[in-house]
């Protein structure tokens, strides 16, 4: 299998409008996938499925693949797949994070990258099938510490958080062979696996400790080009982690506005007063902004454009702090009701902090920002100056 040559840079200067202009048929998509969550996902319908011992639905799971083929959707009609992009794959991630689903769609969408993009003749077509049908559930772990020994076809040690350790079928993992690093699949159901779950704040994104102790392992990337597959992976993650995060903004904005809309106060619905208006208004330019930032990462990743990281990077650090924001701002507008961990407010909260500390938070991804346009070093080195007199 040849992963897919990279993409052209776009014929158009960077950052010019045209990227972002509306497309219908993303609407239709965004749309269509909205009103099947809406029937078979409801906020009460993903806590049960949060507490049983899987943590999600299976039947949810297989509906997404068999009617939306969302496994195969960023991957090349060469390699079978249905030939859209992450601009697609986004405006589903974007209701998946706005019905707050416990389902590993994430997770799944960034392993079947790492297998696209695996060295000519390192991975077979049958394994990919597996993945888009979603008959294979893996995920990916894609930090550089805590990487396997790998021996022969064999891993040995121990990942720590692993998002849906215990309910995955494999996992994408670096791993060292005789000093050579690599990108490696271990597979999670045979021997030599030890699953132990961790309590987690979120309980939409479950984590796992799993250690390994000769368990099957297939190369996806030696080490010349594990640099460059890793980038493109972790932008991959961060920008669709974005797209998840524009979700969750705009379903808190949502139910606070009908929430304030109804709530009465001196016989007048709160959301005629003022100060109401006003950060609520915040919130929808913080929305947009987010939408813009995250769609914009998506595209460039795409289009393989010069700047795909820095898009990336930019739509991290806007996306994760206005979610967190959104979440403190919806508790608070809620009043006395939101403050309760049984409210539907808490659990979107605590997706955002979860997220944060899991999958990178807005302070590393400006950090990164700072060092894709040359000033990281100036930044750390110049340190806080004391006044004089």
């Amino acid at each position: 299998m040849t992963p897919p040559a990279p993409a052209a840079l776009a014929p158009w200067p960077i950052g010019d409008p045209a990227t972002m202009a509306p497309n219908a048929e993303r609407d239709d998509l965004r749309g269509v996938v909205r009103k099947l969550l809406a029937q078979s996902a409801s906020h009460e319908d993903v806590r049960r499925a949060t507490e049983t011992e899987r943590g999600w639905s299976a039947e949810l799971w297989s509906t997404m693949h068999d009617e939306m083929s969302i496994g195969a959707m960023a991957v090349p009609e060469a390699m079978d797949g249905a030939g859209f992009g992450l601009r697609e794959l986004a405006a589903v991630l974007e209701e998946t994070g706005r019905a707050l689903l416990s389902e590993p769609f994430l997770t799944a969408a960034v392993a079947v990258q790492a297998v696209v993009h695996a060295d000519p003749g390192t991975a077979s077509a049958e394994l990919l099938g597996a993945l888009m049908s979603g008959e294979t559930v893996a995920g990916a772990q894609l930090s550089s510490a805590g990487g396997l020994t790998i021996s022969g076809d064999t891993a040995t040690g121990t990942l720590t958080n692993v998002i849906h350790g215990t309910s995955l079928d494999a996992l994408v993992v670096t791993g060292t062979e005789d000093g050579a690093p690599g990108l490696y699949l271990v597979d999670l159901r045979k021997s030599g696996v030890e699953r132990v779950a961790l309590q987690t704040l979120d309980p939409t994104r479950p984590c796992a400790t799993v250690r390994l102790d000769g368990a099957p392992v297939q190369r996806l990337v030696g080490a010349d080009r594990l640099d460059q597959t890793l980038s493109r992976l972790r932008d991959f993650q961060s920008a669709a982690l974005a797209a998840e995060h524009v979700g969750i903004i705009d379903r808190l904005l949502s139910t606070t506005r009908e929430y304030l809309m109804t709530r009465q106060q001196f016989d007048r619905p709160l959301a005629s007063f003022q100060a109401i208006k006003h950060r609520l208004a915040d919130l929808l330019v913080d929305l947009e902004r987010s939408r813009s930032a995250a769609e914009y990462a998506a595209e460039a990743w795409d289009r393989g454009t010069e700047d795909s990281p820095l898009a990336t990077a930019v739509a991290t650090a806007v996306c994760t702090d206005t979610v967190v924001r959104a979440a403190h701002e919806a508790i608070q507008l809620h009043g006395g009701i939101a403050f309760t961990w049984e409210h539907e407010a808490h659990y979107y909260l605590r997706r955002a902090l979860g997220d944060e500390a899991l999958l990178g938070s807005a302070r590393d991804a400006r950090a990164r920002i700072a060092d894709l346009v040359g000033i990281g070093s100036d930044v750390r080195d110049s340190g806080p100056t004391e006044d004089k007199e």
